[in-house]
């Protein structure tokens, strides 16, 4: 099973996004600036929030809307060990990986990819996989 490791959100400013997501809900930001295109990582959680459950808690981020990008909605990002074979069954259950995986310094591999029903999502094969 590859579970849900992070959470993505598209930003039109995002002064004004961490500004928001700091005041709503406390959430730390950490804008990454130019070089990491603009990423602003979010975490939402330094344990598990749910008392007596498994650990499970997620941290996100948030990047910039580019109009020229298919499906500018929130995603999740999964896991996985092997990025090409996840590839692999994503397409062969339908869905559509969205260009080519990209090295994400200090992170791992990351590709998007839609799903059936449109969604835009994200595979990782973190380094320490």
């Amino acid at each position: 099973m590859n579970p849900v490791v992070h959470f993505e959100m598209p930003y039109r400013d995002g002064a004004r996004a961490a500004r928001f997501y700091t005041a709503a809900f406390g959430w730390q930001t950490q804008m990454l600036g130019e070089a990491m295109g603009r990423y602003i990582t979010v975490t939402t959680a330094t344990q598990d929030a749910r008392p007596g459950a498994p650990a499970g808690a997620i941290n996100g981020g948030l990047f910039p809307y580019k109009a020229d990008w298919p499906a500018q909605h929130p995603g999740v990002v999964i896991g996985v060990e092997d990025l090409a074979a996840a590839m692999a069954r994503v397409a062969a259950a339908g869905g559509q990986v969205l260009g080519e995986p990209m090295d994400i310094p200090g992170v791992g591999a990351y590709v998007a990819f839609m799903d059936t029903e449109g969604n835009r999502h994200a595979m990782l094969k973190p380094l320490m996989a």
